[in-house]
């Protein structure tokens, strides 16, 4: 099976080649700049048709942010405009596409985790475009599986786990936020849930559960309880630590609004493909032991 994925430097994209070399069926094609930009329409469908997919991923995405408040455009250019198009162009192939999306695009109320169904309401210009995205992919596909994940960190690129391994070299204490809750989410894990679909759309030619769904790490916490379990599992293996602090979203503003509330329910993508990430702190431990 040829998967064609956006990008090639995202958390996602390094996921995917790295936990594709173990599946001899997949044949793993990374499209990027200056071949695809996403910024530059023209550039998608000729690179697309090239490759020749079996199945696209779209997981190359603007993902500033708060530098999105500025350059709402530009934004939308790419999480939207440039993701209806790579949708467009893995319809004209007869491929389906699996299409990466964020809990931003709800308003982060109440302390339930989110189900698909439940009503969006985006409270920044980053979550706007990308809930335009969602809706531009599904229009240009009907193939489409629109995974929904939150709280992403791998091994590779900046991410929030890195960032704190990188501040404990130099402080004892850390100040962070305790009243943002979510699912701290291995992109290696949504790496290994995108190839278990892929496997499923492969040997499945009869699949139509197609839709929106929720790929996140098992269990929720807090970003204080994050950074703790991240200092906790560095110290086990000698590597830096420091003392966490906790501090209230309204002392630590920020340009874009963040949810308090980024709980996602899998329950519906276990419920139709029999998967589920691990614990987040299994997970977690993994990619401190990768890093440190």
């Amino acid at each position: 099976m040829r998967i064609v994925v956006t990008g090639r430097e995202g958390q996602v994209v390094r996921s995917l080649i790295e936990r594709a070399a173990h599946h001899p069926s997949m044949e793993l094609i990374a499209l990027g700049r200056p071949e695809l930009d996403l910024a530059r329409p023209e550039t998608i469908g000729d690179a697309i048709h090239a490759a020749r997919p079996d199945l696209v991923v779209s997981a190359a995405a603007y993902t500033a942010v708060d530098q999105a408040e500025d350059e709402p455009e530009l934004a939308q250019a790419i999480n939207a405009i440039g993701a209806g198009t790579v949708a467009q162009a893995a319809a004209e192939m007869g491929a389906p596409i699996i299409h990466l999306s964020t809990d931003y695009v709800f308003s982060g109320e109440g302390e339930k985790p989110y189900v698909e169904t439940d009503p969006t309401g985006p409270r920044s210009v980053y979550g706007r475009s990308k809930l335009d995205g969602e809706l531009t992919v599904g229009a240009a596909n009907s193939r489409h599986l629109i995974l929904r994940t939150a709280w992403v960190y791998s091994p590779f690129g900046k991410n929030f786990v890195k960032t704190m391994l990188t501040l404990a070299e130099n402080r004892d204490t850390v100040s962070v936020v305790s009243d943002q809750w979510g699912n701290p989410t291995s992109a290696l894990d949504i790496a290994d849930g995108i190839l278990h679909v892929a496997d499923r759309l492969r040997t499945d030619p009869a699949f139509d559960a197609f839709g929106i769904y929720h790929l996140a790490g098992t269990g929720n916490t807090n970003w204080s309880s994050f950074a703790r379990e991240i200092f906790a599992a560095s110290r086990q293996k000698g590597g830096p630590n420091a003392e966490v602090r906790d501090i209230l979203t309204a002392e630590y503003p920020t340009k874009a609004a963040r949810p308090l509330n980024s709980r996602l329910s899998t329950d519906r993508f276990f419920g139709v493909f029999n998967w589920r990430a691990p614990k987040w702190n299994v997970s977690l431990a993994s990619v401190i032991d990768k890093l440190v």
